[in-house]
């Protein structure tokens, strides 16, 4: 059976060369555009979460506000305010927190010999390391506890502010001044992509130790707090027990959405998620109709053999050949032609996106695009496809063959 759907395949390839070879460039094209569509937008997917996480990696923002509801006797509009007291309270009231730091921040001249440079600097801990993916090379540090418990003037700076200070020289170690006070370079931060951010780039920023940062411009006021609960599950969780704390401390209504302001990144992923989701199925979509007008193309060659064999098929059904043998074999021409061209854009792809890979991802558009990725759902969407317009390519004149009347298929000329 199996050769004999191989033999009437090659011998209808042969009668119909233009057709088919139009029609298996059309299923190539199709599948490729699937496939390369998916691919890139699952690049660009990954590409836009790491640089989402390179801002904030599972946490969650506190910023003062403004009351908007009178609340024990209280009028609205009364003015929160954190203090470093806060961050201590949370820490100490919260199992729940593995990372909290405050942050203090403010625009820094900073300077360095005769180069000089306007940033946006912050006074930190330890943990805001980790949160914001602020890492540094190697022969550096960030900024730790001693930094912090002795109020030491040093600093962390971005990898951009440092080629800006120091060029193509070793800033660990060396001095630069800001607003005039003198700090000892601790660390460079490793280059990162960041697709988010606040008061510019993490890698034209300085970091102080939030201490220092207090002491030195009289600040007692944070500018926001950043926490980062053990189980990324618990996070409403989290953000209920510190609305409930501050609440009790400062005498506003819990349930005030405007007496903090509360940024949850992990809320702020999975809504990313979905509007990613939303734009493969897109991507997938434009693609699946490439494939469907090449399908009209496999359906249409598959009515020209039917009625080019009207008189085999009568003759087939004479003899004692079934209904499903008719349709088998017609439905598995439509396979073989399908997937034939399927086979071959699927491996031009595979191919596209290895030689994508090798190109590097740090500059030009592919820092923000990413490489292209292969993976199992593209496998199964792109499989899905084909078998699809294989069966409804087939499936309909392989009926209509099956369906011819033996006695008048041998009057047919």
């Amino acid at each position: 059976m199996f050769k004999t759907l191989i033999r009437e395949f090659i011998y209808d390839l042969r009668n119909q060369k233009t057709r088919v070879t139009l029609t298996v460039i059309s299923i190539i094209w199709g599948t490729m555009s699937v496939v390369l569509l998916l691919a890139f937008g699952f690049g660009l997917e990954k590409r836009m979460f790491e640089g989402q996480l390179n801002f904030t990696d599972a946490t969650v923002s506190i910023w003062s506000g403004e009351t908007s509801v009178i609340y024990q006797g209280l009028p609205k509009g009364r003015r929160i305010v954190f203090t470093i007291e806060d961050v201590a309270l949370l820490r100490e009231n919260i199992p729940l927190i593995e990372l909290i730091s405050p942050s203090y921040g403010r625009t820094m001249r900073v300077r360095r010999g005769d180069v000089r440079t306007t940033t946006y600097g912050e006074g930190v801990g330890p943990d805001y390391s980790e949160m914001r993916h602020m890492y540094p090379q190697p022969g550096g540090r960030y900024i730790n506890d001693a930094d912090v418990k002795d109020q030491r003037r040093v600093a962390f700076i971005g990898d951009e502010i440092a080629k800006t200070l120091f060029g193509s020289e070793n800033p660990v170690g060396q001095k630069i001044e800001v607003d005039d006070l003198p700090y000892t370079v601790v660390g460079v931060m490793q280059p990162k992509l960041q697709t988010s951010m606040t008061n510019g780039p993490d890698s034209e920023r300085v970091i102080i130790p939030h201490t220092t940062f207090a002491t030195v411009y009289s600040q007692s006021r944070l500018w926001n707090i950043r926490m980062r609960p053990h189980d990324r599950y618990r996070v409403k969780e989290l953000v209920s027990d510190a609305k409930y704390l501050l609440g009790r401390k400062y005498r506003f209504d819990p349930s005030d959405e405007y007496a903090i302001q509360i940024f949850d990144s992990i809320e702020f992923e999975e809504i990313a998620k979905k509007i990613w989701l939303g734009f493969n199925i897109f991507f997938g979509v434009i693609g699946s109709l490439t494939l469907i007008v090449a399908g009209v193309g496999v359906a249409n060659i598959m009515y020209v053999v039917v009625k080019e064999r009207t008189r085999e098929l009568g003759i087939k059904r004479a003899v004692g050949a079934k209904r499903w043998h008719i349709i088998t074999q017609y439905v598995g021409e439509s396979f073989l032609l399908t997937g034939g061209g399927g086979v071959v854009g699927i491996g031009v792809s595979l191919i596209i996106i290895w030689l994508v890979s090798l190109v590097p991802t740090d500059q030009g558009v592919l820092k923000y695009m990413g490489h292209p990725i292969w993976s199992w759902p593209i496998a199964v969407v792109t499989v899905a496809i084909l078998t699809a317009i294989s069966l409804l390519a087939g499936i309909f004149p392989a009926r209509q063959a099956a369906e011819v009347d033996p006695v008048e298929a041998l009057r047919f000329e």
